[in-house]
């Protein structure tokens, strides 16, 4: 690899010798008058703007991606729509024909949020594509609110009629059987799940963009399978299985790379070049490559022991982030699907998608509030969703789980809720009381004299 001089160009944009070609036009100046510009810096009417890259306006070649294509889509959707509809070749391959009008549906409303909704925090692969994710989370949400309002028996015959194959009961079974330490028992021990771990903690890792988050959310849901393992027999682990396999293994090796990912977009030099401006075909093949990475990365510091508000947001986001691991077990124990069921994948990585511009969204809203007036709309439907989804559990688990919490676990969880009360009162309140009162007996003095 070799490297050329040229005033065009910009020192951290090697060349390589296989590249051909000439730069067209020069290179854009970055940001506004030589600062970068990130999405949050922006003067704006409403909490979220739309950023157009600084870069791709100047290149046709991508800025055809950035332009209002409405009425193409809609044209071109209307088409679909009746060539599919009128056409008796097309429904005879279906054999059931509501199938096909919920896809024309479900279509037709995504087709909507991705031209019509509002854009969120990020633009990358393009602000279309998160509006799609906004979509998917708004449909499941509406129909978890429909499952909501049905009984279980009446859940499950539902579900048959989006796979056949659901609806019979299934084997739950417990992972604390052996328990010896050794190391064919260990081995045994290891499998697919292992992967999903340490897959899991990946995302959360560049989710939360916190070493600490992580590693407190890891200890706090082996705890957490810890005291339901009464209610759900999977949850029932060996002590190494959770504290070595899972805790210092599985969830360190995704959270390290998760984290040293994070490090890697925080100290990369983002100059963005246009399409155009890339020299020969491997250059603008790593452009493209580009479009599906970070614009820019924001560092995330939650702070929770800064201030009192900053301490109930990281003790939410942890409570939103237990119960959004917790619900899929019952769900699937509930519903009757197995873990490795499409349906089961689909809702972990739905979530993933949405979770992370939610909690950029909700880190935008907590650290600068002058600017996020109200919460974004990717952080209030991801609430929602497993709100709703708690509130299905709790309703079909009703009869379903009948043997009460052991009494060591109320104790141990009594203990959690005091702590969780005590810390904040000697740290935020005691500090404010004792302001209160010096404050008072300075009026009181100021008074009498």
């Amino acid at each position: 690899m070799a490297t050329v001089e040229n005033d065009e160009l910009s020192p951290t944009s090697p060349i390589d010798e296989s590249d051909t070609g000439i730069l067209s036009g020069p290179n854009p100046e970055p940001g506004l008058n030589g600062a970068p510009v990130r999405w949050y810096d922006a003067d704006r009417k409403e909490p979220y703007t739309r950023i157009t890259p600084f870069a791709e306006k100047h290149d046709p070649a991508v800025e055809f991606f950035f332009k209002p294509i409405t009425l193409t889509a809609l044209g071109l959707a209307l088409t679909a729509l009746a060539y599919i509809a009128m056409s008796s070749d097309v429904l005879e391959e279906g054999r059931d024909k509501s199938r096909w009008g919920v896809y024309a549906a479900v279509s037709a409303f995504l087709l909507f949020t991705m031209l019509h909704a509002r854009d969120g925090p990020f633009i990358r692969p393009h602000p279309a594509f998160w509006r799609i994710v906004l979509g998917i989370n708004l449909l499941y949400v509406l129909g978890m609110v429909f499952l909501l309002f049905q009984d279980l028996p009446s859940a499950r015959q539902m579900m048959t009629f989006l796979d056949p194959s659901l609806g019979v009961p299934l084997d739950e079974r417990s992972y604390a059987e052996d328990c010896t330490l050794t190391p064919t028992v260990l081995w045994n021990a290891i499998d697919i799940f292992c992967l999903a771990h340490a897959l899991g903690w990946f995302g959360k890792a560049l989710i939360l963009r916190d070493y600490w988050f992580c590693w407190i959310l890891s200890i706090a849901f082996e705890l957490a399978e810890y005291s339901l393992q009464h209610q759900l027999p999977n949850f029932a682990e060996c002590w190494w299985d959770h504290w070595l396999l899972d805790v210092l293994i599985c969830n360190w090796i995704g959270t390290y790379l998760g984290m040293k990912t994070c490090s890697y977009f925080e100290v990369k030099h983002y100059t963005w070049r246009t399409f155009r401006q890339s020299r020969g075909l491997k250059s603008k093949g790593k452009r493209v490559l580009g479009q599906f990475s970070p614009h820019d990365w924001t560092t995330f510091q939650w702070e929770g022991t800064s201030s009192f508000r900053n301490y109930l947001v990281v003790v939410g986001l942890l409570a939103v982030f237990l119960m959004a691991e917790l619900n899929p077990f019952y769900l699937k124990s509930l519903l009757w699907m197995e873990p490795s069921h499409p349906f089961v994948i689909a809702r972990l990585a739905g979530v993933f998608l949405c979770a992370l511009p939610a909690v950029r969204e909700l880190y935008q809203y907590v650290s600068d509030p002058r600017k996020a007036v109200r919460m974004g709309q990717h952080a209030w439907l991801l609430i929602a969703t497993i709100c709703t989804e708690l509130l299905c559990i709790i309703k079909w688990g009703q009869g379903q789980f009948t043997e009460p919490f052991p009494s060591h676990i109320r104790v141990f969880l009594s203990i959690g809720a005091f702590l969780l009360v005590l810390y904040p009162s000697v740290r935020f309140g005691v500090p404010s009381a004792r302001r209160y009162l010096v404050k008072h007996g300075r009026d009181k003095r100021s008074k009498i004299s």
